[in-house]
């Protein structure tokens, strides 16, 4: 309009300035100028045709005001004015063009951009494109997005009702989406990929990424009946990177809020499970997945921490089975278009999965990730960058949250060891502390506790291993070897790994183990000495027996937080085990009392009625020792009781047990042993005694055997029929009676 009116004033002008030549009477030298003007501004303006005949209307004006003037004259000026201001005007012309071209595309970039900016979602920004640009001339407009199966429609104005919804990754649309730029058809006839629409009329087609955060989600489409010239190309392929930016934004946005917003809801959780819960919720409904799960390793299992959405008969997953186990090996996560197109899926649940993910959560100090999450969803998904980008900070967050978690679970479990121990008995103590570092360190899914008793260690407590280990003790130098560290750091308690990848476990153990020590399977082994005040007081082992690489620097790590307060506790069981020992021990001979006896004789019993061992009791009383004791006096007395004593554990094999039940009566408890093997083992003991001599006297003994269980079924029962042998040896005059 602007143009126009300028145009208008120019003629106008040219017209005044021509009549008033002629108004004073200066025409026929002066008119012919202002002709000129006119005609050359409407030839610059619009074109040589117009110029033409604006400088012919020009002639004949000039031979009606001047007809006696150079008429041939003033063609030729005409003419040679029009020739002139058009190709002067060709640039102008074509500037002027392209102006509007650019004024018309960036109004429609900016109007654009305008509307889009009050929407705050993907969807709803790809929706709206079409009927937006529809609105601004273009007549068939479509945005498609990438899924497995191809492209789907997703919105679109001016298409046929019949045009299909869901196009493949060949065409204009598929190469865009696959090649992530500007794919253009001038003329889609010649081009043997174009998919024809129903609707007839278009020639040419132009398919525009429309990506977030440098990944393609979704390719706009325009059809026309006319080819784009260049100008529209350009102003369509900016507008098209203007709304991908704000696609990215508004992920970028977007990835900001939810993260916040996990954070501030993982913070008021205190417990493993409830930080896994509200993830999950969290997690699936932002990604719209269908169910999600939380694993932790705990030895040769994956152990679900919180599951949500469904599949609820999963609890664990066994070593090496499915994509879980994967990403704890490779460290990597793993997403699938579809679940079951994967070689290492659970055969359960391919028909029952479409897309998945499965993601490594980080914990510092972790060389592999011992807890995984997992999302799935029914149908196949094609996955993003931005989702990507989204699940790893989000699962870095998660792994803060349950750090804390963990370490606080980890006071807590030692704490309560702590408060039990103050009640419990030994062995009770023995083993929940290797229960419960089987469960606390990472790696672990068997182990053994081994105390120190004087120069020798033996083992305490078991788990994944057979009882009958318990039977074995071992000396400090064997331990050292096994052990395979420096000497300083056995002394200062530092824990060591050893892996079947660098070691030979089995050559290392030796023989002693045998198969009840499973060395053969052990895979990995941490041990961990328990140091008092320079003392190792026990050793801990905690073994894997399927990955070599189970153990690492975070099992190291948790090992060290456990050694002071384990060694603080053993101590005291320890301590309290001396006073209870005191308690139960004979003070003159060192062999334990009646006391004693009472609660080892109903240990032994449960024992071999549990495991279906016969175990033996013999029942000991001097003879000679009156003689003494009244002859020679209480001195000599107690010194034949004394050696009485050492000539019976000089005698006594491996696992038997001494007793002085008061006065001249002494007991022995024979575990994994029958009647005939105690009648043998009595009189072993009897020819022992019988050697002793205090001064001239002589000592001698009549001992009674009974054993579980052919003699009888209960403690009182036993003892009653090794006390009745006893009795009747007296009276036949032998040391032993023979069964």
């Amino acid at each position: 309009m602007r143009n126009t009116m300028r145009t208008l004033f120019i003629l106008l002008g040219a017209l005044v300035g021509l009549a008033g030549t002629y108004l004073v009477h200066l025409g026929d030298r002066y008119g012919l100028p202002w002709l000129m003007i006119a005609v050359a501004t409407l030839a610059s303006l619009y074109g040589l045709g117009w110029g033409l005949l604006s400088a012919a209307a020009a002639w004949g004006l000039d031979w009606l005001l001047n007809p006696n003037g150079h008429l041939g004259f003033a063609a030729a000026i005409l003419l040679i004015s029009v020739l002139i201001a058009d190709l002067i005007g060709k640039d102008l012309r074509r500037t002027y063009r392209r102006q509007q071209e650019v004024t018309t595309q960036l109004a429609l970039l900016v109007a654009a951009l305008e509307e889009l900016s009050s929407f705050h979602g993907r969807e709803a920004i790809l929706r709206v494109l079409p009927e937006l640009l529809g609105r601004y001339g273009e007549g068939h407009v479509s945005v498609w997005q990438p899924q497995p199966e191809g492209l789907k429609l997703l919105s679109a104005v001016g298409l046929d009702a019949r045009t299909p919804t869901l196009l493949p990754d060949s065409g204009v649309v598929g190469r865009c989406a696959l090649e992530g730029r500007l794919c253009y058809l001038p003329d889609v006839r010649q081009d043997p990929t174009y998919i024809a629409a129903p609707q007839s009329g278009i020639r040419s087609e132009l398919a525009l990424p429309l990506k977030e955060r440098g990944q393609v989600v979704a390719v706009l489409n325009l059809e026309r009946s006319h080819p784009f010239n260049k100008r529209e190309l350009e102003g369509l392929e900016r507008f098209a990177r203007a709304v991908s930016l704000q696609l990215s934004q508004l992920s970028e946005r977007a990835e900001l809020q939810f993260l916040n917003q996990l954070s501030a809801s993982l913070d008021s959780a205190s417990t493993l499970s409830g930080v896994a819960e509200r993830a999950l919720a969290l997690l699936v409904q932002a990604l719209g997945m269908d169910q999600g799960w939380l694993w932790m390793q705990q030895g040769s299992r994956m152990v679900a921490v919180a599951g949500f959405g469904g599949m609820d008969e999963v609890e664990e997953i066994p070593y090496g089975q499915g994509l879980v186990w994967q990403v704890y090996a490779t460290g990597r996560p793993i997403y699938a278009q579809n679940y079951r197109d994967i070689p290492q899926a659970l055969s359960r649940f391919r028909g029952a999965i479409g897309g998945v993910v499965v993601h490594p959560v980080p914990l510092p100090n972790q060389e592999r990730p011992r807890i995984v999450l997992s999302l799935y969803q029914d149908s196949p998904r094609r996955w993003r960058e931005s989702e990507q980008d989204l699940l790893a900070a989000a699962c870095r967050t998660l792994g803060l949250a349950l750090e804390g978690v963990l370490a606080a679970q980890q006071r807590d479990v030692l704490i309560a060891l702590l408060r039990e121990a103050a009640e419990a008995q030994a062995e009770t103590v023995y083993e929940n502390l290797l229960q419960a570092a089987v469960r606390m360190v990472p790696g672990a899914e068997a182990g053994s506790l081994l105390a120190r008793e004087g120069s020798r260690f033996r083992f305490k407590a078991l788990l994944g291993y057979d009882a009958s280990l318990k039977a074995l003790s071992f000396s400090e130098t064997e331990q050292l070897r096994w052990y395979s560290g420096a000497l300083q750091d056995w002394q200062r308690g530092e824990p060591r790994i050893l892996s079947t990848n660098h070691t030979d476990l089995k050559q290392l153990s030796g023989e002693g183990l045998g198969e009840a020590g499973r060395v053969k399977e052990i895979a990995a082994n941490l041990a961990l000495p328990v140091v008092y005040r320079g003392e190792v007081l026990a050793i801990l082992y905690l073994d894997n027996l399927h990955d070599p690489a189970a153990f690492a620097e975070d099992s190291l790590h948790v090992a060290r937080f456990f050694a002071a307060p384990i060694a603080a506790l053993l101590h005291e069981v320890r301590y309290r085990g001396l006073l209870e020992q005191a308690a139960a021990t004979d003070p003159l001979t060192g062999l334990s009392n009646r006391r004693a006896f009472d609660q080892r004789l109903e240990e032994e019993l449960k024992r071999a009625q549990r495991y279906g061992q016969p175990v033996s009791l013999l029942v000991m009383d001097l003879s000679g020792f009156k003689q003494i004791n009244d002859r020679l006096g209480h001195a000599k007395g107690d010194e034949a009781l004394v050696q009485v004593a050492q000539v019976l554990r000089a005698s006594k094999r491996d696992g038997d047990t001494l007793f002085r039940w008061g006065g001249d009566e002494f007991a022995a408890l024979l575990p994994h042993t029958d009647l005939a093997g105690a009648v043998a083992a009595a009189q072993r003991y009897a020819e022992a005694i019988e050697k002793i001599r205090i001064e001239d006297l002589e000592l001698g003994v009549n001992i009674g055997v009974a054993a579980y269980p052919g003699d009888a079924d209960d403690s009182d029962m036993l003892l009653r029929q090794a006390d009745e042998r006893m009795y009747r040896a007296k009276r036949c005059g032998v040391s032993v009676l023979k069964a």
